[in-house]
C-alpha cells in the first residue's frame, strides 16, 4: 500500500461502476466500497461489479466493514473501523493474503494499531465531513502524530482537494483518501485526474 497514494471510497449508487471507472482512468489507484445502510445483496452485486473493473485495472479494492461480503466477493481487502470486528479476527477469516486497513481518530487507536495485523491505516476525518456524520474532527495535531509515529502507510481523510493535498504534503503526508471531490463530480475522471496531478506533481 506504500506505493498507492490516491484511494477512493464510494457509496452504493446507479452510476458506481460508471464513477469507479472514471476514477481510476484519471489516476485513483485504491478503491473501496463504504456502504452503512444497505442489505447485503445491493453490496455484494455492486462489489462484484466494482472487482471486474478493478481486477481489469490491477487496482486493489476493499470492502468496508462486511468481512463476510469480503470473503464472498473475494475482495483484495477489508477496511475496519474501531467499532469492527478486531483485524485479528478478520486475519483469522481471511485469507493471509488480503490487505486489511483500520480507521484511526486518536493517539490511542494509533498506538494500538501498531500492535494489529494491518496493513494500512487511515487518519481522521482531519475536517468535518457528512460522509461521517457526528464525528468530529481530528485537526492537524493528530495527523501530525499518525505521520510521525505509524509503521504503516497512513491514509489521510477528510475534506481532500487539490488544494488540501498541496497543503498535507509538506508535514509529511503521502496518503489520501476521497469521496465528495471524485463522487460529487460532473466529471469523476477530471476530478481524479487533479486530484493525481497535485499528487505527482509531489512524487515520483
Amino acid at each position: 500500500m506504500s506505493n498507492r497514494r490516491l484511494y477512493l471510497c464510494l457509496g452504493l449508487s446507479e452510476s458506481i461502476a460508471d464513477i469507479t471507472r472514471a476514477a481510476i482512468d484519471g489516476g485513483v489507484d485504491v478503491v473501496q466500497l463504504r456502504e452503512k445502510t444497505s442489505e447485503a445483496q445491493p453490496i455484494i452485486a455492486s462489489a462484484v461489479a466494482i472487482k471486474e473493473i478493478t481486477d481489469k485495472n490491477r487496482v486493489p479494492f476493499f470492502i468496508n466493514d462486511r468481512v463476510d461480503i469480503a470473503r464472498v466477493v473475494g475482495s483484495d481487502g477489508v477496511h475496519l473501523g474501531q467499532g469492527d470486528i478486531s483485524p485479528m479476527d478478520a486475519r483469522a477469516m481471511l485469507s493471509q493474503n488480503v490487505i486489511i486497513g483500520r480507521s484511526t481518530h486518536a493517539q490511542s487507536e494509533l498506538d494500538a494499531a501498531q500492535n494489529e495485523p494491518v496493513d494500512y491505516i487511515s487518519a481522521g476525518p482531519i475536517e468535518a465531513t457528512p460522509t461521517k456524520p457526528g464525528r468530529a474532527p481530528t485537526g492537524l495535531s493528530y495527523l501530525n502524530y499518525a505521520v510521525g509515529h505509524s509503521k504503516y502507510p497512513v491514509f489521510v481523510t477528510g475534506g481532500i482537494t487539490p488544494a488540501k493535498i498541496e497543503e498535507l504534503i509538506p508535514i509529511g503526508v503521502s496518503h489520501f483518501v476521497v469521496v465528495r471531490y471524485i463522487v460529487d463530480a460532473k466529471d469523476a475522471f477530471r476530478a481524479a485526474r487533479e486530484l493525481r496531478i497535485a499528487i505527482d506533481r509531489n512524487f515520483d
